[in-house]
């Protein structure tokens, strides 16, 4: 990242804010910008220090810079693109953070000009809480930062944007678009609607009753809706398949307790028991879990 001199945040929320604070950290010589087109936020994110320079003018804020990253909602994306697409520098690297990404590839590829190179990332991180009071310079230490790329990724850009994530803390991945969306359909949206669920199955009554092991397990139900539907949304073929697999799981096991059959149960229990346990032996191995 030697090349780097001006880095602009367009979204200022808990992950734009975190980026722009760890970038002010990592990046002590590279001119941190931030835009956000709510005045509130702007004062928010001046009061904090969250970067060298906030404005309030979209072209404006990408018109000097080398990374570009958007970190607003994911259906935002394709008139960003629009609205920033000439005022780009030549060779500027544009990036974004959202959940999924064979939409916003295919909105780059229309509204971006050629001058420039498109790379979605993904960084693995963040909270059920929103806004930049939360946003936090250490957010992505340790973290997992996923780059989609496609045959027509430019080698040197990739290089300098594997570069930034990882003086960020991240530990660098690549997958294709429709990979990654595939993959996190299970491992994360999945997650959300069934955390939803489990919330939506019981009534104010009931839920007066619930335990850590309840709350634990709804945690994420608490994030942002109009961040998760964007996500449901712009991912629903790989999210509706992995909501028909649970709902055949739950029905084996629906069909086990009705009829008593109390080793089905059990199996089916141990089998999910042991892949967890699989699983956290994985990531303590990798040192994405420390005890």
């Amino acid at each position: 990242m030697r090349d780097l001199r001006q880095t602009t945040v367009i979204g200022l929320g808990l992950l734009g804010g975190s980026i722009t604070l760890a970038a002010l950290r990592c990046f002590p010589k590279v001119k941190v910008v931030g835009y956000t087109h709510r005045g509130v936020t702007r004062r928010k994110a001046q009061q904090l220090a969250a970067a060298a320079e906030i404005v309030d003018d979209i072209r404006m804020s990408v018109s000097g810079a080398d990374l570009v990253i958007l970190a607003t909602p994911i259906r935002t994306f394709e008139q960003t693109f629009g609205q920033i697409a000439d005022a780009l520098p030549k060779g500027c690297i544009v990036t974004d953070i959202g959940s999924t990404k064979v939409l916003p590839h295919r909105w780059a590829a229309k509204r971006l000009p050629k001058t420039v190179h498109y790379i979605g990332s993904h960084p693995i991180a963040g909270s059920e809480q929103r806004g930049i009071e939360f946003a936090r310079d250490d957010l992505f230490d340790q973290a997992t930062c996923i780059l989609t790329t496609t045959k027509a990724t430019n080698s040197d850009a990739l290089q300098s944007l594997r570069g930034f994530w990882s003086k960020l803390g991240c530990s660098v991945k690549l997958m294709t678009p429709s990979e990654h969306d595939r993959v996190f359909a299970g491992i994360s949206h999945l997650p959300h609607v069934v955390a939803s669920a489990l919330i939506n199955a019981n009534d104010s009554s009931t839920l007066k009753f619930a335990g850590k092991g309840f709350i634990d397990t709804s945690r994420i139900a608490s994030g942002p809706t109009n961040i998760w539907a964007d996500v449901l949304l712009t991912n629903a073929d790989n999210t509706t398949k992995g909501i028909d697999k649970v709902i055949a799981e739950l029905l084996k096991l629906k069909k086990a307790i009705r009829s008593e059959d109390e080793r089905q149960v059990e199996k089916l229990l141990k089998s999910a028991r042991d892949r967890r346990a699989e699983l956290i032996d994985y990531k303590i191995k990798e040192k994405e879990i420390i005890l």
